[in-house]
Protein backbone atom coordinates (compact mmCIF):
# COMPACT_ATOMS: atom_id res chain seq x y z
CA UNK A 1 0.00 0.00 0.00
CA UNK A 2 1.56 3.41 -1.14
CA UNK A 3 2.26 5.73 1.82
CA UNK A 4 2.20 9.10 0.09
CA UNK A 5 -0.88 10.41 -1.33
CA UNK A 6 -1.38 11.86 -4.78
CA UNK A 7 -1.31 15.29 -5.03
CA UNK A 8 -5.07 17.20 -5.05
CA UNK A 9 -6.43 19.21 -7.91
CA UNK A 10 -6.29 22.04 -5.85
CA UNK A 11 -2.31 21.00 -4.93
CA UNK A 12 -1.82 20.54 -7.85
CA UNK A 13 -2.58 24.41 -8.98
CA UNK A 14 -0.52 26.08 -5.99
CA UNK A 15 2.57 24.18 -7.31
CA UNK A 16 2.41 25.00 -10.65
CA UNK A 17 5.98 26.55 -12.07
CA UNK A 18 5.46 29.97 -14.00
CA UNK A 19 6.48 29.34 -17.70
CA UNK A 20 4.93 29.86 -20.89
CA UNK A 21 6.00 26.12 -21.86
CA UNK A 22 2.73 24.43 -22.35
CA UNK A 23 4.20 21.19 -21.56
CA UNK A 24 4.41 22.20 -18.05
CA UNK A 25 3.21 19.76 -15.15
CA UNK A 26 2.86 20.12 -11.05
CA UNK A 27 6.09 20.13 -9.71
CA UNK A 28 6.42 19.79 -5.87
CA UNK A 29 7.82 22.16 -3.19
CA UNK A 30 11.07 20.35 -2.80
CA UNK A 31 12.10 20.59 -6.36
CA UNK A 32 12.13 24.43 -6.09
CA UNK A 33 13.91 24.07 -2.96
CA UNK A 34 16.52 21.53 -4.82
CA UNK A 35 16.56 24.14 -8.18
CA UNK A 36 17.32 27.20 -5.71
CA UNK A 37 20.14 25.19 -4.31
CA UNK A 38 21.58 24.46 -7.86
CA UNK A 39 20.74 28.13 -8.24
CA UNK A 40 23.62 29.20 -5.47
CA UNK A 41 25.58 27.02 -5.99
CA UNK A 42 29.28 29.04 -6.81
CA UNK A 43 30.83 26.54 -9.13
CA UNK A 44 27.21 25.14 -10.88
CA UNK A 45 29.13 21.65 -9.83
CA UNK A 46 27.13 18.55 -7.97
CA UNK A 47 29.43 17.05 -4.82
CA UNK A 48 30.55 13.31 -6.06
CA UNK A 49 30.45 14.26 -9.69
CA UNK A 50 33.89 14.95 -10.47
CA UNK A 51 35.74 15.39 -14.37
CA UNK A 52 38.56 12.71 -12.82
CA UNK A 53 36.03 9.53 -11.66
CA UNK A 54 33.71 10.11 -15.08
CA UNK A 55 37.17 9.85 -17.40
CA UNK A 56 38.49 7.23 -15.47
CA UNK A 57 34.62 5.38 -15.73
CA UNK A 58 34.16 6.14 -19.20
CA UNK A 59 38.38 5.06 -20.33
CA UNK A 60 37.67 1.75 -18.63
CA UNK A 61 34.25 0.86 -19.67
CA UNK A 62 35.76 1.55 -23.13
CA UNK A 63 38.96 -0.09 -22.85
CA UNK A 64 40.31 -2.72 -25.31
CA UNK A 65 41.12 -4.83 -22.18
CA UNK A 66 37.03 -5.02 -22.20
CA UNK A 67 36.58 -6.22 -25.46
CA UNK A 68 33.38 -4.23 -26.53
CA UNK A 69 31.04 -5.10 -23.48
CA UNK A 70 29.24 -8.28 -25.23
CA UNK A 71 26.95 -9.92 -23.07
CA UNK A 72 27.87 -13.49 -22.68
CA UNK A 73 31.67 -12.20 -23.41
CA UNK A 74 34.63 -11.92 -21.11
CA UNK A 75 34.30 -8.59 -21.37
CA UNK A 76 30.93 -8.98 -19.58
CA UNK A 77 32.41 -9.91 -16.50
CA UNK A 78 34.85 -7.50 -16.80
CA UNK A 79 31.95 -4.89 -16.71
CA UNK A 80 29.70 -6.70 -14.09
CA UNK A 81 32.51 -6.97 -11.94
CA UNK A 82 33.54 -3.57 -12.51
CA UNK A 83 30.05 -1.98 -11.73
CA UNK A 84 29.25 -4.35 -8.60
CA UNK A 85 32.74 -2.68 -7.63
CA UNK A 86 31.83 0.97 -8.02
CA UNK A 87 28.35 0.29 -5.94
CA UNK A 88 29.74 -1.26 -2.90
CA UNK A 89 33.01 0.64 -2.60
CA UNK A 90 30.36 3.82 -2.94
CA UNK A 91 28.52 1.40 -0.09
CA UNK A 92 24.60 1.24 -1.78
CA UNK A 93 22.68 -1.79 -1.21
CA UNK A 94 21.97 -4.25 -3.26
CA UNK A 95 19.27 -4.50 -5.43
CA UNK A 96 18.10 -7.67 -5.70
CA UNK A 97 18.38 -9.06 -1.99
CA UNK A 98 21.67 -9.29 -1.48
CA UNK A 99 23.08 -9.51 -4.60
CA UNK A 100 23.79 -6.76 -7.08
CA UNK A 101 22.96 -8.52 -9.90
CA UNK A 102 19.53 -9.43 -11.62
CA UNK A 103 20.26 -12.88 -13.81
CA UNK A 104 18.37 -12.17 -17.70
CA UNK A 105 18.20 -15.77 -19.50
CA UNK A 106 19.09 -15.04 -23.22
CA UNK A 107 19.49 -16.91 -26.36
CA UNK A 108 22.87 -16.56 -28.30
CA UNK A 109 22.14 -17.21 -31.88
CA UNK A 110 24.21 -16.54 -34.71
CA UNK A 111 24.50 -17.52 -38.90
CA UNK A 112 27.15 -19.65 -39.33
CA UNK A 113 26.62 -19.98 -43.52
CA UNK A 114 26.72 -17.24 -45.77
CA UNK A 115 22.97 -17.07 -46.55
CA UNK A 116 21.93 -15.39 -50.00
CA UNK A 117 19.05 -13.85 -50.33
CA UNK A 118 17.04 -14.97 -54.33
CA UNK A 119 14.18 -13.37 -55.60
CA UNK A 120 12.91 -14.87 -58.31
CA UNK A 121 10.48 -14.02 -61.28
CA UNK A 122 8.56 -16.33 -63.59
CA UNK A 123 10.37 -16.27 -66.41
CA UNK A 124 13.70 -17.56 -64.71
CA UNK A 125 14.94 -14.35 -63.68
CA UNK A 126 16.82 -14.90 -60.36
CA UNK A 127 18.33 -11.50 -58.55
CA UNK A 128 20.60 -12.69 -55.34
CA UNK A 129 21.22 -10.38 -52.78
CA UNK A 130 24.90 -10.77 -51.18
CA UNK A 131 24.67 -10.95 -47.47
CA UNK A 132 26.36 -8.08 -45.56
CA UNK A 133 26.63 -5.51 -48.65
CA UNK A 134 22.89 -6.10 -49.79
CA UNK A 135 21.36 -7.96 -47.16
CA UNK A 136 21.22 -9.04 -44.08
CA UNK A 137 18.82 -11.98 -42.84
CA UNK A 138 18.35 -13.83 -39.77
CA UNK A 139 16.00 -15.32 -37.44
CA UNK A 140 14.58 -14.61 -34.18
CA UNK A 141 13.34 -18.66 -34.25
CA UNK A 142 15.61 -20.22 -31.57
CA UNK A 143 16.09 -23.72 -33.72
CA UNK A 144 19.28 -24.77 -35.52
CA UNK A 145 18.04 -23.94 -39.20
CA UNK A 146 15.46 -21.93 -40.72
CA UNK A 147 14.42 -20.93 -43.73
CA UNK A 148 11.96 -20.00 -46.93
CA UNK A 149 11.48 -21.46 -50.63
CA UNK A 150 9.95 -19.68 -53.18
CA UNK A 151 8.17 -17.91 -50.98
CA UNK A 152 5.46 -15.35 -52.78
CA UNK A 153 6.31 -11.96 -52.30
CA UNK A 154 3.57 -9.05 -51.45
CA UNK A 155 4.58 -5.24 -50.89
CA UNK A 156 2.52 -4.07 -47.59
CA UNK A 157 3.82 -0.41 -47.54
CA UNK A 158 4.42 0.34 -43.80
CA UNK A 159 3.59 -3.06 -42.68
CA UNK A 160 1.01 -1.50 -39.92
CA UNK A 161 -2.05 -2.13 -38.79
CA UNK A 162 -3.66 0.63 -36.23
CA UNK A 163 -7.06 0.33 -35.48
CA UNK A 164 -7.17 3.77 -33.87
CA UNK A 165 -5.72 5.49 -36.59
CA UNK A 166 -8.25 3.74 -39.21
CA UNK A 167 -4.91 2.49 -40.98
CA UNK A 168 -4.07 -1.72 -41.77
CA UNK A 169 -1.74 -2.07 -44.53
CA UNK A 170 -3.07 -5.84 -44.09
CA UNK A 171 -6.40 -5.24 -45.10
CA UNK A 172 -7.95 -7.59 -47.62
CA UNK A 173 -4.94 -9.61 -48.18
CA UNK A 174 -4.00 -13.09 -46.85
CA UNK A 175 -0.44 -13.10 -46.36
CA UNK A 176 -0.30 -16.58 -44.30
CA UNK A 177 2.70 -18.30 -45.73
CA UNK A 178 4.14 -15.41 -47.67
CA UNK A 179 6.77 -12.87 -47.31
CA UNK A 180 5.92 -9.57 -46.75
CA UNK A 181 7.92 -6.19 -48.02
CA UNK A 182 7.71 -3.11 -46.37
CA UNK A 183 8.92 0.14 -45.67
CA UNK A 184 11.06 1.73 -43.08
CA UNK A 185 9.32 4.95 -40.68
CA UNK A 186 5.39 5.30 -41.16
CA UNK A 187 2.46 7.52 -43.33
CA UNK A 188 3.56 10.60 -41.05
CA UNK A 189 6.64 10.76 -41.96
CA UNK A 190 6.22 10.49 -45.89
CA UNK A 191 3.76 12.83 -46.06
CA UNK A 192 4.67 15.39 -43.19
CA UNK A 193 1.41 15.88 -42.56
CA UNK A 194 0.96 16.23 -38.90
CA UNK A 195 -2.85 14.95 -39.07
CA UNK A 196 -1.62 11.64 -40.20
CA UNK A 197 -0.10 9.23 -37.68
CA UNK A 198 1.91 12.11 -35.61
CA UNK A 199 3.66 14.07 -38.75
CA UNK A 200 7.54 14.55 -38.96
CA UNK A 201 7.34 12.34 -35.62
CA UNK A 202 8.26 8.59 -35.63
CA UNK A 203 5.85 6.75 -33.77
CA UNK A 204 6.00 3.60 -32.82
CA UNK A 205 4.63 2.03 -35.79
CA UNK A 206 7.26 2.75 -37.83
CA UNK A 207 10.12 1.01 -36.22
CA UNK A 208 11.69 -2.30 -37.09
CA UNK A 209 10.71 -4.56 -34.33
CA UNK A 210 7.15 -3.44 -34.52
CA UNK A 211 6.51 -4.02 -38.06
CA UNK A 212 8.37 -7.86 -37.50
CA UNK A 213 6.07 -8.38 -34.80
CA UNK A 214 3.10 -7.86 -36.98
CA UNK A 215 4.35 -9.71 -39.70
CA UNK A 216 4.48 -12.89 -37.45
CA UNK A 217 0.91 -11.62 -36.25
CA UNK A 218 -0.28 -11.74 -39.84
CA UNK A 219 0.72 -15.06 -40.50
CA UNK A 220 3.94 -14.49 -42.43
CA UNK A 221 6.97 -16.84 -43.19
CA UNK A 222 9.30 -13.95 -44.23
CA UNK A 223 9.53 -9.82 -43.53
CA UNK A 224 11.82 -8.18 -45.42
CA UNK A 225 12.63 -4.30 -44.65
CA UNK A 226 13.82 -1.68 -47.31
CA UNK A 227 16.17 0.15 -45.83
CA UNK A 228 16.38 3.75 -46.35
CA UNK A 229 18.91 6.37 -44.84
CA UNK A 230 16.92 9.12 -43.86
CA UNK A 231 13.82 8.00 -42.51
CA UNK A 232 15.75 4.63 -40.50
CA UNK A 233 18.02 7.78 -38.91
CA UNK A 234 20.97 5.43 -39.69
CA UNK A 235 22.74 4.36 -42.73
CA UNK A 236 23.31 0.96 -43.98
CA UNK A 237 26.40 0.30 -42.05
CA UNK A 238 24.33 0.61 -39.03
CA UNK A 239 22.26 -2.47 -40.00
CA UNK A 240 24.83 -4.68 -41.25
CA UNK A 241 27.07 -4.20 -37.85
CA UNK A 242 24.04 -4.67 -35.87
CA UNK A 243 21.94 -7.85 -37.38
CA UNK A 244 24.82 -9.76 -38.10
CA UNK A 245 27.20 -11.71 -36.30
CA UNK A 246 25.74 -12.79 -32.59
CA UNK A 247 22.31 -11.87 -31.46
CA UNK A 248 20.64 -12.05 -28.82
CA UNK A 249 16.96 -12.69 -27.85
CA UNK A 250 15.05 -13.59 -24.24
CA UNK A 251 14.60 -17.31 -23.87
CA UNK A 252 11.24 -17.79 -25.88
CA UNK A 253 8.68 -20.77 -24.02
CA UNK A 254 8.02 -21.91 -27.38
CA UNK A 255 11.73 -21.27 -29.28
CA UNK A 256 9.90 -18.32 -31.52
CA UNK A 257 8.28 -20.15 -33.29
CA UNK A 258 5.15 -18.24 -33.80
CA UNK A 259 7.82 -16.07 -35.08
CA UNK A 260 8.43 -14.95 -38.85
CA UNK A 261 10.85 -18.10 -40.21
CA UNK A 262 12.94 -15.52 -41.51
CA UNK A 263 13.40 -11.77 -41.49
CA UNK A 264 15.23 -9.33 -43.47
CA UNK A 265 16.74 -5.69 -44.03
CA UNK A 266 17.58 -4.90 -48.19
CA UNK A 267 19.26 -1.81 -48.98
CA UNK A 268 17.54 0.46 -51.19
CA UNK A 269 19.15 -0.17 -54.10
CA UNK A 270 18.40 -3.64 -53.95
CA UNK A 271 14.91 -2.67 -52.99
CA UNK A 272 14.74 -0.70 -56.27
CA UNK A 273 16.26 -3.95 -58.35
CA UNK A 274 13.25 -5.92 -56.88
CA UNK A 275 10.27 -3.33 -57.71
CA UNK A 276 12.16 -2.99 -60.95
CA UNK A 277 11.87 -6.72 -61.70
CA UNK A 278 8.30 -7.25 -60.53
CA UNK A 279 7.68 -4.07 -63.41
CA UNK A 280 7.20 -1.62 -60.70
CA UNK A 281 9.04 1.37 -59.65
CA UNK A 282 10.13 1.99 -55.89
CA UNK A 283 9.37 5.78 -55.79
CA UNK A 284 5.79 4.84 -57.44
CA UNK A 285 5.39 2.69 -54.45
CA UNK A 286 6.37 4.70 -51.71
CA UNK A 287 3.92 7.33 -53.04
CA UNK A 288 0.95 4.47 -52.91
CA UNK A 289 2.04 3.62 -49.45
CA UNK A 290 1.84 6.69 -47.88
CA UNK A 291 -2.05 6.76 -49.19
CA UNK A 292 -4.98 6.18 -46.92
CA UNK A 293 -6.87 3.17 -48.14
CA UNK A 294 -3.53 1.74 -49.23
CA UNK A 295 -4.11 -1.73 -51.03
CA UNK A 296 -1.70 -4.16 -50.34
CA UNK A 297 0.21 -5.47 -54.01
CA UNK A 298 1.53 -8.90 -54.53
CA UNK A 299 5.04 -8.94 -56.47
CA UNK A 300 4.55 -11.93 -58.33
CA UNK A 301 7.95 -12.65 -57.70
CA UNK A 302 9.11 -15.24 -54.91
CA UNK A 303 11.67 -15.75 -52.54
CA UNK A 304 14.09 -18.11 -50.91
CA UNK A 305 17.03 -18.47 -48.73
CA UNK A 306 18.15 -21.11 -46.01
CA UNK A 307 19.68 -20.04 -42.22
CA UNK A 308 22.17 -22.47 -40.40
CA UNK A 309 22.53 -21.52 -36.63
CA UNK A 310 24.84 -21.91 -33.72
CA UNK A 311 22.20 -21.36 -30.55
CA UNK A 312 23.38 -21.22 -27.23
CA UNK A 313 22.37 -20.51 -23.84
CA UNK A 314 23.55 -17.56 -21.98
CA UNK A 315 22.84 -16.23 -18.35
CA UNK A 316 23.41 -12.47 -18.77
CA UNK A 317 23.36 -10.02 -16.23
CA UNK A 318 21.39 -6.59 -15.21
CA UNK A 319 23.27 -4.78 -12.18
CA UNK A 320 21.56 -2.90 -9.81
CA UNK A 321 21.94 -0.77 -6.60
CA UNK A 322 19.82 1.15 -4.39
CA UNK A 323 20.14 3.81 -1.75
CA UNK A 324 16.70 3.44 0.47
CA UNK A 325 14.96 6.14 1.39
CA UNK A 326 14.41 7.49 4.48
CA UNK A 327 10.94 7.73 5.15
CA UNK A 328 9.09 5.32 1.68
CA UNK A 329 11.54 3.24 1.35
CA UNK A 330 9.37 1.14 -0.81
CA UNK A 331 8.68 3.79 -3.09
CA UNK A 332 11.73 4.23 -6.00
CA UNK A 333 12.87 6.17 -8.57
CA UNK A 334 15.02 4.59 -11.23
CA UNK A 335 17.84 6.03 -12.86
CA UNK A 336 19.29 3.52 -15.57
CA UNK A 337 21.63 3.10 -18.34
CA UNK A 338 22.66 -0.04 -20.28
CA UNK A 339 26.69 -0.81 -20.08
CA UNK A 340 26.70 -3.42 -23.11
CA UNK A 341 28.01 -2.69 -26.90
CA UNK A 342 28.29 -4.77 -29.80
CA UNK A 343 31.32 -6.74 -28.37
CA UNK A 344 34.30 -7.82 -30.90
CA UNK A 345 34.07 -9.23 -34.46
CA UNK A 346 37.24 -11.70 -34.97
CA UNK A 347 36.05 -11.68 -38.83
CA UNK A 348 37.41 -7.83 -38.83
CA UNK A 349 41.47 -7.21 -40.28
CA UNK A 350 43.02 -5.35 -37.49
CA UNK A 351 40.66 -3.55 -34.88
CA UNK A 352 37.39 -5.57 -34.47
CA UNK A 353 36.51 -4.29 -31.15
CA UNK A 354 33.17 -2.36 -30.90
CA UNK A 355 34.36 -0.25 -27.96
CA UNK A 356 30.93 1.33 -27.34
CA UNK A 357 32.57 5.20 -25.84
CA UNK A 358 29.65 6.99 -26.48
CA UNK A 359 27.20 4.32 -26.69
CA UNK A 360 27.09 3.52 -23.74
CA UNK A 361 30.56 3.73 -21.76
CA UNK A 362 29.28 7.24 -21.17
CA UNK A 363 25.64 6.81 -19.97
CA UNK A 364 27.33 4.15 -17.65
CA UNK A 365 29.63 6.49 -16.30
CA UNK A 366 27.02 8.91 -15.69
CA UNK A 367 25.27 6.21 -14.03
CA UNK A 368 28.17 5.65 -11.39
CA UNK A 369 28.80 9.41 -10.78
CA UNK A 370 24.63 9.86 -10.08
CA UNK A 371 25.53 7.16 -7.56
CA UNK A 372 28.24 8.71 -6.15
CA UNK A 373 26.46 11.79 -5.80
CA UNK A 374 23.33 10.40 -3.86
CA UNK A 375 25.30 8.39 -1.86
CA UNK A 376 27.45 11.66 -0.61
CA UNK A 377 24.13 13.19 0.37
CA UNK A 378 24.01 13.34 4.23
CA UNK A 379 20.12 12.36 4.44
CA UNK A 380 18.71 9.96 1.75
CA UNK A 381 15.77 11.22 0.00
CA UNK A 382 12.04 10.23 1.20
CA UNK A 383 11.88 7.94 -1.75
CA UNK A 384 14.64 5.21 -2.62
CA UNK A 385 16.80 5.53 -5.61
CA UNK A 386 17.67 2.79 -7.92
CA UNK A 387 20.94 2.92 -10.10
CA UNK A 388 20.54 0.02 -13.09
CA UNK A 389 23.02 -0.74 -15.55
CA UNK A 390 20.99 -2.88 -17.85
CA UNK A 391 22.23 -5.77 -20.31
CA UNK A 392 21.42 -6.29 -23.86
CA UNK A 393 20.57 -3.43 -24.93
CA UNK A 394 22.29 -3.21 -28.36
CA UNK A 395 20.23 -7.02 -29.47
CA UNK A 396 16.98 -5.34 -28.47
CA UNK A 397 16.11 -3.82 -25.04
CA UNK A 398 16.45 -7.20 -23.70
CA UNK A 399 17.97 -5.97 -20.41
CA UNK A 400 15.32 -3.59 -19.81
CA UNK A 401 12.56 -6.33 -21.06
CA UNK A 402 13.52 -8.47 -18.36
CA UNK A 403 13.17 -5.74 -15.70
CA UNK A 404 10.53 -4.61 -17.07
CA UNK A 405 8.72 -7.99 -16.65
CA UNK A 406 10.28 -8.80 -13.71
CA UNK A 407 10.91 -6.20 -11.86
CA UNK A 408 12.45 -6.08 -8.95
CA UNK A 409 10.35 -3.40 -7.40
CA UNK A 410 6.75 -3.23 -8.24
CA UNK A 411 6.03 -0.96 -11.22
CA UNK A 412 3.11 0.39 -9.31
CA UNK A 413 5.50 1.66 -6.53
CA UNK A 414 8.08 2.41 -9.37
CA UNK A 415 7.33 6.83 -9.31
CA UNK A 416 9.47 7.41 -12.57
CA UNK A 417 12.77 7.34 -14.37
CA UNK A 418 15.67 8.75 -16.16
CA UNK A 419 17.53 6.72 -19.14
CA UNK A 420 21.05 7.74 -20.13
CA UNK A 421 21.59 6.06 -23.76
CA UNK A 422 25.43 8.72 -24.65
CA UNK A 423 26.18 11.82 -23.20
CA UNK A 424 27.88 15.08 -24.34
CA UNK A 425 31.75 14.44 -25.87
CA UNK A 426 31.61 17.97 -27.43
CA UNK A 427 31.24 20.83 -24.87
CA UNK A 428 28.69 22.51 -22.93
CA UNK A 429 25.30 23.97 -24.38
CA UNK A 430 22.75 25.89 -24.10
CA UNK A 431 20.54 23.71 -24.36
CA UNK A 432 19.00 20.06 -23.02
CA UNK A 433 17.54 17.85 -25.82
CA UNK A 434 14.56 15.97 -24.87
CA UNK A 435 13.14 13.06 -26.36
CA UNK A 436 9.60 12.78 -25.53
CA UNK A 437 9.48 16.36 -24.57
CA UNK A 438 5.79 16.88 -23.86
CA UNK A 439 4.97 13.35 -23.46
CA UNK A 440 4.91 13.27 -19.55
CA UNK A 441 4.87 15.60 -16.27
CA UNK A 442 8.36 14.72 -15.68
CA UNK A 443 9.53 17.39 -17.72
CA UNK A 444 8.72 20.27 -15.60
CA UNK A 445 11.20 18.46 -12.98
CA UNK A 446 13.66 18.71 -15.39
CA UNK A 447 12.55 22.03 -16.33
CA UNK A 448 12.86 23.93 -13.12
CA UNK A 449 16.65 22.01 -12.97
CA UNK A 450 17.45 23.59 -16.20
CA UNK A 451 16.04 26.89 -15.34
CA UNK A 452 18.51 27.43 -12.16
CA UNK A 453 21.61 27.03 -14.74
CA UNK A 454 20.19 28.90 -17.34
CA UNK A 455 19.63 26.20 -19.74
CA UNK A 456 16.56 25.80 -21.95
CA UNK A 457 14.70 22.68 -22.82
CA UNK A 458 14.92 21.69 -26.36
CA UNK A 459 12.05 19.22 -28.15
CA UNK A 460 14.35 16.31 -30.17
CA UNK A 461 15.18 18.06 -33.85
CA UNK A 462 14.71 15.37 -35.46
CA UNK A 463 11.49 13.18 -34.10
CA UNK A 464 11.36 11.76 -37.49
CA UNK A 465 13.97 8.92 -36.42
CA UNK A 466 11.98 8.03 -33.06
CA UNK A 467 14.67 8.40 -30.59
CA UNK A 468 12.15 7.91 -27.74
CA UNK A 469 11.44 4.47 -29.10
CA UNK A 470 15.19 3.00 -29.20
CA UNK A 471 16.16 2.67 -25.54
CA UNK A 472 15.40 1.05 -22.55
CA UNK A 473 13.60 3.74 -20.81
CA UNK A 474 10.67 2.54 -23.48
CA UNK A 475 10.32 -1.26 -21.69
CA UNK A 476 9.27 0.77 -18.60
CA UNK A 477 6.81 3.52 -20.72
CA UNK A 478 5.17 0.92 -22.37
CA UNK A 479 3.85 -0.44 -18.89
CA UNK A 480 2.76 3.21 -17.68
CA UNK A 481 5.76 4.25 -15.82
CA UNK A 482 6.67 8.09 -16.68
CA UNK A 483 10.51 8.09 -18.10
CA UNK A 484 12.68 11.13 -19.24
CA UNK A 485 15.15 10.63 -21.95
CA UNK A 486 17.14 13.87 -22.32
CA UNK A 487 19.89 13.68 -24.61
CA UNK A 488 22.58 16.18 -25.23
CA UNK A 489 22.34 19.42 -26.39
CA UNK A 490 23.91 20.97 -29.35
CA UNK A 491 23.75 24.75 -28.83
CA UNK A 492 27.70 24.89 -27.97
CA UNK A 493 28.31 27.58 -25.85
CA UNK A 494 31.30 28.78 -28.07
CA UNK A 495 30.66 27.18 -31.18
CA UNK A 496 27.22 27.45 -31.74
CA UNK A 497 23.93 25.30 -32.89
CA UNK A 498 25.31 24.91 -36.45
CA UNK A 499 28.43 23.14 -34.74
CA UNK A 500 26.53 20.96 -32.45
CA UNK A 501 24.92 19.46 -34.90
CA UNK A 502 27.18 19.15 -37.58
CA UNK A 503 29.63 17.57 -34.83
CA UNK A 504 26.56 15.08 -33.64
CA UNK A 505 25.49 14.31 -37.57
CA UNK A 506 29.13 13.11 -37.89
CA UNK A 507 29.23 10.57 -34.86
CA UNK A 508 25.95 9.12 -36.72
CA UNK A 509 27.75 8.69 -39.82
CA UNK A 510 31.28 7.63 -38.92
CA UNK A 511 31.13 6.32 -35.65
CA UNK A 512 28.06 4.90 -34.96
CA UNK A 513 27.84 1.22 -33.96
CA UNK A 514 31.24 1.55 -35.72
CA UNK A 515 34.67 -0.11 -33.97
CA UNK A 516 35.58 4.01 -34.06
CA UNK A 517 33.26 4.71 -31.29
CA UNK A 518 36.11 4.79 -29.11
CA UNK A 519 37.60 7.23 -25.80
CA UNK A 520 39.13 10.09 -26.44
CA UNK A 521 41.38 12.29 -23.78
CA UNK A 522 40.43 15.17 -25.86
CA UNK A 523 36.73 14.94 -25.14
CA UNK A 524 34.91 18.22 -23.60
CA UNK A 525 33.43 16.55 -20.65
CA UNK A 526 31.95 19.43 -19.25
CA UNK A 527 28.47 19.24 -20.62
CA UNK A 528 28.34 15.77 -20.27
CA UNK A 529 29.03 17.22 -16.06
CA UNK A 530 26.27 19.40 -16.35
CA UNK A 531 24.16 17.45 -17.71
CA UNK A 532 24.91 14.81 -14.73
CA UNK A 533 24.16 17.84 -12.98
CA UNK A 534 20.65 18.32 -14.15
CA UNK A 535 19.55 14.97 -14.03
CA UNK A 536 20.91 14.61 -9.95
CA UNK A 537 18.38 17.70 -9.15
CA UNK A 538 15.53 16.07 -11.11
CA UNK A 539 15.44 12.49 -9.79
CA UNK A 540 16.53 14.40 -5.91
CA UNK A 541 13.20 16.58 -6.37
CA UNK A 542 10.74 13.67 -7.55
CA UNK A 543 12.68 10.91 -5.26
CA UNK A 544 12.13 13.98 -2.38
CA UNK A 545 8.65 14.70 -3.61
CA UNK A 546 5.11 12.77 -2.61
CA UNK A 547 4.17 13.17 -5.94
CA UNK A 548 3.40 10.67 -9.36
CA UNK A 549 3.87 12.62 -12.58
CA UNK A 550 1.80 11.10 -15.08
CA UNK A 551 1.57 10.75 -18.41
CA UNK A 552 -0.54 13.90 -20.26
CA UNK A 553 -3.77 12.85 -21.45
CA UNK A 554 -3.86 11.44 -25.18
CA UNK A 555 -0.46 9.63 -24.41
CA UNK A 556 -0.39 5.99 -25.40
CA UNK A 557 1.11 4.85 -21.93
CA UNK A 558 -1.27 6.89 -20.04
CA UNK A 559 -4.06 4.38 -19.77
CA UNK A 560 -1.01 1.69 -18.48
CA UNK A 561 -0.20 4.49 -16.07
CA UNK A 562 -3.47 5.40 -14.40
CA UNK A 563 -3.83 1.21 -14.16
CA UNK A 564 -0.92 1.11 -12.16
CA UNK A 565 -1.89 4.18 -9.88
CA UNK A 566 -5.23 2.10 -9.46
CA UNK A 567 -3.53 -0.70 -8.33
CA UNK A 568 -1.50 1.03 -6.19
CA UNK A 569 -3.88 2.37 -3.84
CA UNK A 570 -6.12 -0.84 -3.61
Amino acid sequence: MRTSKLLTAGAILILLVACSDATQAPVPESSQSAAAAGAASSDNRVPGITEASYRRHVSTLASDEFGGRGPGSPGEELTVDYLVGEFERLGLAPGNGESYTQDVPLTSQAVTNVPALEINDSEGNVLSLAYGSEQVVWTRRQVASAGIEDSELIFVGYGINAPERNWNDYAGIDVTGKTVVMLINDPGYATQDPELFNGNAMTYYGRWDYKFDEAARQGAAGAIIIHDTLPAAYPWATVENSWTGFKFNIVLPDQGLGLAQVESWITREQGEALFAMAGLDLSDMYEQAKTPGFTARPLALRASTSLENEVQQVISKNVVAVLPGSEVPDEVFIYMAHWDHLGTDASIEGDGIYNGALDNATGTAGLLELAAAFAQLPTAPRRSVMFLAVTAEEQGLLGSVHYASQPLVPLANTVAGLNMDGLNSMGETRDVTVAGLGFSELDNFLKVAADARQKVLSADPEPEKGYYYRSDHFELAKRGVPMLYPRRGYDHLERGLEYGRATAAAYTANDYHRVSDEYSPDWDVSGALADLALYFETGRAIADGNSWPNWHEGSEFRAARDALLAEAEN
